[in-house]
Order: structure tokens, then C-alpha cells, then sequence
């Protein structure tokens, strides 16, 4: 199968440019699974919660998500994006698997990173795992991945792709998704942003780009630059997802020890 990101730099609380621009990209790219960034329709830097509220979209009915529902009838694609979703009185940073036949899964963002905490809830969704026939793929946003516990549970409840939108600004995720990868024998694709936010008299966010893909073995198939905008995708064997085997005595998964890995109190 062959699958891919869109590396870009949205524009802040420009909802139908940056939704003009997704769909450019869509309609370019013939492949099976295409990663956007995280909030890739509003950009990231709010300077309050009224503003994300004025920016969030509402799942159903929502008109943005639904053009790029239309986009993807009658073909082979399947997208995941992240957006700034409007639940009631809840705001979560989630992440929207999209199919040919519509909305497959939800994730809402479990780690929020800085600021994020002061605009929204914390997810509700666990990590969970969709079929899209050709593979099993999970999400997890951004900050996730600095929790190992994400992408093992997701692991663990049978992906073979790790899809993660991300808004990357610390310099040392890249080479962390290696290690995600081996410790789990899973592929990932990160698709991070571009460009600079500075907002509201606040230090400027500075996103690093380099969106890769890497294998289950932790070899990196493409990283992208820093700075430049990148449409990319690759060929990748799914059969290496599957199989957990380190070597003829071990078994990734089926050698662990569950009963020994204590959850601790550390924090609480």
C-alpha cells in the first residue's frame, strides 16, 4: 500500500483557505492513506477560548468536513486530519479518519500540550484502532508520542499504522518516532506543519516540519525539510507491521509481563 503526508503551514482562523489547500492536496495525491497536520484547519497559536470556540467545527453537519467527504467518494483514499472539534460545551483537539464512505473514527488528543490546557479537555476516546481494509491504522496528536504508553496501547490493540498529526515545535520527536517504531513494530507517519504563529504579544511558535515515514525496523523512508512545504508518499510493506518476531526466541508482544509493569502513583 502506499501512504503519505501533507506538510504545510495553515494560516491562522483562515478556515476556507487552509480547507482550499487540503483539498488541492487530495486531489493531486492518488494513494491509500494521507496524514494531515494537527488543527490543520485553524492553525494553533488561540490566544483564548473564545477564539477556539469561533474556530472549532461540530462533527456532524460540519461544512468544511463534509467538502472533503465529497472529495473522497468513488475513490481509494483515506484521510486523517486534525481539527479543533465543538462537543456541547466541550473543545477537544482531535483527529477525523475519513473514507471514501464517509467518517470511519474519532480520536480526541489525550496529552495536550502548554497552552493547549487552557482550551481544551483532555480526550475521551482511548486509542483505538480502525480497518481500512488494505491496513489497521490508530492515531494519536502531536504531544501523544512523548508518552510511550500511546503508541504500545495502540500497538497492542492491532495497528500497524500510527497515523500522528502534529504541530511539532521541540526539535527531538523526529528521532523519537524511531524508537516509537522498533519498540512496537509498527509503521508511522507524522505529518507536522511549517511556518511560524506569533500571536497576542506571545513568544513565537516555531515548527520544525521534517513529517516522515518510518518502518517497523526504525529505518526512516522519507523525512521532509524544516521549512518547505511537502506532498509525499511512499510504498510500504504491511506484512512487516505484522510481524512481531525479533528473532527466533522472541516475540515482541507475546514475551511481555504485564503483571510486573506497575502502574505507579508518581504525579498524582
Amino acid at each position: 500500500m502506499k501512504v503519505g503526508f501533507f506538510q504545510f503551514a495553515p494560516k491562522f482562523g483562515e478556515i476556507q483557505h487552509n480547507l482550499n489547500v487540503i483539498l488541492q492536496a487530495i486531489e493531486e495525491f492518488s494513494v491509500d492513506l494521507l496524514v494531515f497536520p494537527e488543527l490543520a484547519l485553524s492553525g494553533y497559536q488561540f490566544t483564548s477560548k473564545a477564539e477556539v470556540e469561533e474556530l472549532s467545527q461540530e462533527t456532524a453537519g460540519c461544512p468544511a468536513l463534509q467538502r472533503i467527504q465529497t472529495a473522497l467518494q468513488g475513490g481509494g483514499l483515506y484521510v486523517v486530519l486534525g481539527f479543533a472539534e465543538r462537543v456541547g460545551g466541550n473543545l477537544y483537539n482531535s483527529a477525523l479518519l475519513i473514507g471514501p464512505r464517509g467518517p470511519l473514527g474519532l480520536y480526541r488528543k489525550t496529552h495536550l500540550f502548554f497552552e493547549e490546557t487552557l482550551w481544551f479537555s483532555p480526550g475521551n476516546t482511548g486509542f483505538q484502532v480502525w480497518d481500512i481494509g488494505t491496513a489497521k491504522v490508530g492515531i494519536m496528536v502531536c504531544f501523544d508520542w512523548f508518552y510511550p504508553e500511546s503508541a504500545r496501547t495502540l500497538a497492542l490493540n492491532g495497528a500497524e499504522i500510527l497515523c500522528h498529526p502534529s504541530n511539532l515545535v521541540l526539535p527531538y520527536c523526529p528521532d523519537a518516532m524511531v524508537t516509537r517504531c522498533l519498540e512496537n513494530r509498527v509503521f508511522t507517519v507524522t505529518a507536522n506543519r511549517i511556518g511560524l504563529e506569533e500571536r497576542g504579544g506571545k513568544p513565537p511558535l516555531r515548527f520544525i516540519g521534517m513529517s516522515e515515514v518510518v518502518a517497523p525496523n526504525g529505518q526512516i523512508l522519507f523525512r521532509a525539510p524544516e521549512s518547505e512545504t511537502s506532498l509525499y508518499a511512499c510504498d510500504i510493506d504491511i506484512a512487516q507491521a505484522r510481524n512481531k518476531r525479533i528473532n527466533p526466541y522472541n516475540d515482541l508482544l507475546k514475551d511481555r509481563h504485564p503483571q510486573w509493569y506497575a502502574e505507579g502513583t508518581a504525579g498524582e
